[in-house]
């Protein structure tokens, strides 16, 4: 996938400059083929993922990162035994981005 294909979900609503969605993008890929270990669709616009607990602090890094320059996000934690979980969710709004970020998510998700 070329980058603007990448790029074709991004709302007009994010602020993160062009030029650094790229290496957004890449922060996201390797969080889910390092730390992704689940992701369940909770409603049209809820994602839940399980995510390996020493990745919490980058998850934490880059989820206020993407907060900053999306603001329909909702990132929240939920440290449990053996896991990470996170929910996101997101206005109906912008479903189609949270169905895009779930695509990539799922694509990166280790068997």
């Amino acid at each position: 996938m070329t980058t603007t294909e990448d790029e074709t979900w991004v709302p007009e609503a994010c602020t993160l400059p062009t030029a650094e969605r790229p290496l957004r993008l890449a922060e996201f890929d390797d969080l889910f083929t390092t730390a992704l270990r689940d992701q369940r669709r909770m409603s049209a616009t809820a994602l839940r993922w399980d995510l390996d607990p020493a990745a919490e602090a980058l998850a934490r890094d880059l989820t206020r990162r993407e907060s900053g320059c999306c603001s329909f996000f909702t990132f929240t934690f939920h440290p449990g035994d053996g896991v990470l979980r996170l929910d996101i969710e997101v206005p109906a709004a912008q479903v189609a981005v949270l169905d895009a970020l779930g695509a990539r998510a799922a694509a990166g998700l280790r068997p």
